[in-house]
């Protein structure tokens, strides 16, 4: 089995600028670096097992495919869609936010050559 690559739409990758700003004012670069970390981590591990994220959203959404992967560490939850040959990340969200909402709209997949 082979990972597969992930993929960022624009809204993911704003959402994890925002994130990294956020924890670097607010908690300093260390806590930035940390969750730049879990992000990576979880990347891998998605690429690795994509079926395993949770399914929760999908139907509340009705996005068919769709599943949220937690940080570890961090309340994020990672929203993305198992394609064929990748992994579509729409969103990187704070698990408090209200999640339908910031699902609208999530934009056009860029490739980040993450995998």
């Amino acid at each position: 089995m082979t990972d597969k690559p992930v993929i960022l739409r624009e809204a993911a990758r704003q959402d994890i600028d925002q994130a990294i700003a956020y924890h670097a004012a607010e908690a300093g670069n260390s806590v930035a670096l940390a969750f730049i970390d879990a992000l990576e981590r979880a990347f891998r591990r998605m690429a690795r097992h994509p079926a395993a994220g949770s399914p929760r959203y999908a139907d509340e959404l009705r996005l068919d495919g769709l599943r949220a992967w937690p940080l570890r560490r961090h309340p994020y939850l990672v929203f993305y869609r198992a394609g064929a040959d990748h992994l579509d990340v729409w969103r990187v969200l704070h698990a408090q936010r209200d999640i339908p909402a910031w699902m609208q709209d999530p934009g056009r997949p860029e490739d980040v050559g993450a995998s």
